[in-house]
């Protein structure tokens, strides 16, 4: 793995009023590492994540996207970088009115001008990817949540980002229904993709993260690989929350 960070966060503060949800977080992200970040609930996990894009505006702080800075520029600068930054939510946020393909094609051929022909092949290709292809004429509304979900996730591969975020993507979905989403991120672990993932499913961060990041009241407690993590973690905070979401 390359030591280039892909995404890197610096001094990023977020406030609300007079409530401040990040308190100056520095975050490195390695280019093909997959960090897992991990918290209870208000401790500000979601929040940088939308802020990486700009979802949310930060108050201070830069957000660099290999090597560039989102905070800088100008609006067209700014849709520009979306563009390489893939965003999968906890809710699916596919068109109701449209087929799956159609989804997975609206913004390739607006954003990235790509002709029908070409953004039909390159949705084809990242849903064979998920495994969706067969449901390509489907609509939403016949799907799982699973299944929808793993739309989602071509839909955001089909715009080539450099990295991937991911905010609680298995926490709408039936149990039954997690493990085909985890197993998507898992491949695109195994193909080099950047991902920063925010949630709740610990054996998946023991087996799959690089990197897991423990957050609590807006800063960054702790950080280490899982097994330093979940295994020998240093801060009293990571070792209280471990032991009520393991208890």
């Amino acid at each position: 793995m390359a030591n280039r960070p892909m995404l890197e966060i610096v001094s990023l503060e977020k406030r609300f009023g007079t409530n401040t949800i990040l308190k100056k977080i520095d975050l490195k992200v390695a280019e093909g590492e997959l960090v897992f970040v991990i918290g209870p609930s208000g401790s500000g996990k979601s929040t940088m994540l939308r802020c990486c894009n700009r979802l949310e505006e930060p108050t201070s702080g830069d957000i660099i996207v290999d090597g560039r800075n989102i905070m800088a520029g100008t609006r067209r600068d700014l849709d520009r970088m979306r563009l390489q930054i893939g965003m999968v939510f906890q809710g699916f946020h596919l068109y109701p009115h449209m087929t799956v393909l159609k989804n997975v094609t609206l913004a390739q051929r607006k954003a990235l001008k790509r002709s029908k022909a070409e953004a039909d092949a390159r949705a084809i290709d990242m849903l064979e990817q998920v495994g969706m292809a067969h449901k390509a004429e489907a609509y939403p509304g016949e799907l799982s949540g699973g299944q929808q979900q793993r739309v989602a996730i071509a839909r955001s591969l089909a715009l080539d980002p450099k990295v991937m975020l991911f905010d609680e993507p298995t926490s709408a979905l039936d149990p039954e229904l997690v493990g085909s989403v985890l197993k998507v991120m898992k491949d695109l672990k195994s193909k080099g993709m950047t991902m920063v993932v925010v949630s709740h499913e610990m054996g998946f961060a023991r087996e799959t993260a690089d990197r897991v990041v423990f957050m609590d009241g807006g800063v960054v407690v702790e950080q280490g690989t899982p097994d330093e993590i979940f295994g020998a973690p240093k801060a009293e905070r990571t070792r209280a929350f471990l032991s009520r979401v393991s208890g």
